[in-house]
């Protein structure tokens, strides 16, 4: 089995992607949004972080997270909010995939890809292209033909906050920064 290593720096940034067991777009459904939103606020009431950046997809999310000062521990929220929901939901769900041999061993539900994908932020310019390539990305995948015109996006709050320009990303996409798994 690899032995996987995850670059962690205490109090640190990272941008992280998630994605539905066999890209089963699930997410975006009602008790699916709820569902996660619920995950996330349960986490950070034991293990707190900033949501820094984020958009929901149907079969995936990306998001930037700061951690407090001294935890560099992102891949325990990340697996309590999976576990949460697939608790929550995953019978209600009724996602049609096959339990592989692997899954039945581990005891894994069918609604995660097991993995993810992390980046260490490393400075304010990659903090910059990764929050960029995060609202950028409906319009990407050809879901909306703006990142203002999808609603599952932390765009709309940047865009309140002055961080944002109203019309931002409507001529044409961001620079893609090297450390995104492109999917």
């Amino acid at each position: 089995m690899p032995n996987y290593r995850r670059a962690t720096l205490p109090g640190g940034t990272y941008f992280l992607t998630q994605v539905t067991h066999e890209r089963q777009p699930w997410l975006l459904s009602a008790i699916g949004r709820e569902a996660l939103r619920n995950a996330i606020v349960q986490v950070r009431q034991k293990y707190p972080f900033t949501i820094d950046a984020f958009v929901l997809l149907p079969e995936h999310f990306h998001c930037l997270w700061t951690l407090p000062e001294g935890d560099n521990d992102f891949s325990t929220r990340l697996r309590l909010i999976k576990t949460f929901v697939t608790k929550k939901l995953g019978k209600q769900l009724k996602v049609k995939t096959e339990f592989s041999a692997s899954r039945q061993k581990r005891q894994e539900g069918n609604l995660w890809q097991r993995r993810f994908w992390e980046h260490l932020i490393r400075d304010e310019e990659d903090f910059i292209k990764h929050c960029d390539y995060i609202h950028y990305n409906p319009v990407k995948h050809k879901l909306s033909p703006t990142p203002q015109d999808w609603q599952f996006s932390s765009i709309h709050r940047l865009t309140a906050q002055g961080i944002y320009p109203p019309n931002w990303g409507n001529s044409g996409a961001p620079e893609v920064p090297e450390s995104v798994w492109d999917i």
